[in-house]
């Protein structure tokens, strides 16, 4: 036996109430989503949560699923650069670099995987309070 035991906190399910929440970009980096299509990884660190709650991931899928799916995703994509500050033009590269450390408010709801509810982040807008200093090109 390895003398380890759950503890009560281990057992609670308390998910943050549904709102908005202050957050900074912690990590984004492009990536292959499980059926190999190209996608966006974004982790926020959230405050004003429990910490089981203070890292979340939003994932923006950028090829393969209809046309339709990967408009909305887009559309959401622009939301969040544009909740960082960083307003994109045609033709701009998708820099996930550019959105580290930028502080934003995240929108958290609560939706169903497999069976189970999970925290997930429904939009973006910018952080009143946000000191941000613009990056080069953004």
């Amino acid at each position: 036996m390895s003398g380890f035991r759950f503890d009560a906190d281990d057992l609670r399910l308390d998910l943050p109430v549904p709102g908005w929440y202050p957050a900074h970009v912690q990590h984004a980096r492009l990536r292959r989503s499980p059926s190999s299509h190209r996608m966006l990884e974004v982790v926020y660190a959230v405050a004003e949560v429990d910490p089981a709650y203070a890292r979340l991931g939003e994932y923006f899928v950028l090829e393969g699923g209809s046309a339709f799916g990967l408009s909305r995703t887009r559309r959401r994509l622009v939301e969040l650069y544009r909740a960082c500050g960083i307003d994109p033009k045609p033709d701009d590269e998708i820099s996930p670099p550019a959105l580290i450390g930028k502080a934003v408010e995240v929108e958290l709801g609560l939706d169903q995987w497999r069976g189970q509810p999970r925290v997930a982040v429904l939009s973006h807008r910018r952080h009143l309070d946000a000191q941000q200093t613009p990056r080069a090109g953004s």
